[in-house]
């Protein structure tokens, strides 16, 4: 996954912001995820181009935007416009764009938008069941050709069969919540979230556990590198998955153990021990 953050730094919005990942990580580094400020030297990232004339972004490439903070944020309104100019600059390049804010969204189109435009995927985060139905109405009114929808950090059993009934959604995207204060995901929201998705033939990723899964009662306590792998192998996919990854595991050569590097995950180094 490629991102691109134009602008870094948020304000908390509802109950799924409460354990923010970027808080978190911005407070590892002496710094306040509530400092909002544009980014230098990436903010115009997908315009950037290397010495002989070409892209740094090539065409075909995926770009998800403000990971760090939120697309629509309203400190944002004066530098959105700027991307706005970028995206459509760019139409080779899809762009992700991913909010909570999704009362903001029709006063912060540009004006040419219309019925939106092919390179812009569009995805509205539902934490719980009382978040999807403020939100999803408002998704199925909205103007974009692509049309995704994010139960993360999930909190609830949520029920998405109406909306997915409309046939606009594309993709159910799941997910646990990490980093202190994480709250458990429960295996039967997952489940439920699946064979909603499987009844209706939308796509469903179940793309982490978070720190806590619960499971026929037992919880457990799943270290970042494996949460992605621990989904896959969870049988929670639609469609099902070709091929599940086997558990890394830890590196014979740098010993390194749960950390989120990412090591034991990449599958660089074929040094592992059963230690």
């Amino acid at each position: 996954m490629d991102i691109w953050n134009p602008w870094h730094g948020c304000r908390k919005y509802t109950e799924g912001c409460e354990n923010c990942y970027m808080f978190y990580l911005d407070e590892q580094h002496g710094q306040y995820g509530g400092d909002i400020y544009r980014v230098k030297g990436t903010f115009d990232l997908p315009v950037q181009k290397k010495r002989d004339g070409t892209y740094r972004v090539p065409d075909g490439s995926t770009l998800h935007v403000c990971m760090t903070s939120d697309f629509f944020l309203e400190e944002a309104d004066e530098w959105r416009p700027k991307v706005w100019n970028m995206i459509r600059e760019r139409p080779g390049v899809t762009f992700w764009l991913q909010t909570k804010r999704i009362s903001r969204v029709p006063y912060c189109l540009p004006p040419d938008f219309g019925d939106g435009w092919e390179n812009v995927r569009f995805c509205v985060t539902a934490e719980n069941d009382a978040r999807a139905k403020e939100r999803l109405p408002q998704l199925l009114e909205l103007p974009f050709r692509h049309k995704h929808v994010m139960c993360a950090p999930l909190l609830s059993a949520i029920d998405l069969s109406p909306y997915l009934a409309s046939g606009q959604i594309e993709t159910v995207l799941a997910d646990g919540e990490n980093y202190a204060g994480a709250r458990p995901c429960r295996y039967e929201w997952v489940a439920s979230l699946c064979e909603q998705c499987r009844d209706a033939d939308v796509p469903f990723h179940f793309v982490g556990t978070g720190n806590l899964f619960v499971k026929d009662g037992h919880t457990y306590r799943v270290p970042k590198a494996y949460q992605k792998v621990e989904a896959l192998r969870s049988g929670l996919q639609y469609p099902p998955p070709a091929d599940v990854p086997p558990i890394r595991k830890k590196c014979a050569a740098c010993k390194m153990r749960h950390s989120c590097g990412g090591c034991k995950m990449c599958g660089r180094c074929d040094r592992t021990t059963d230690a």
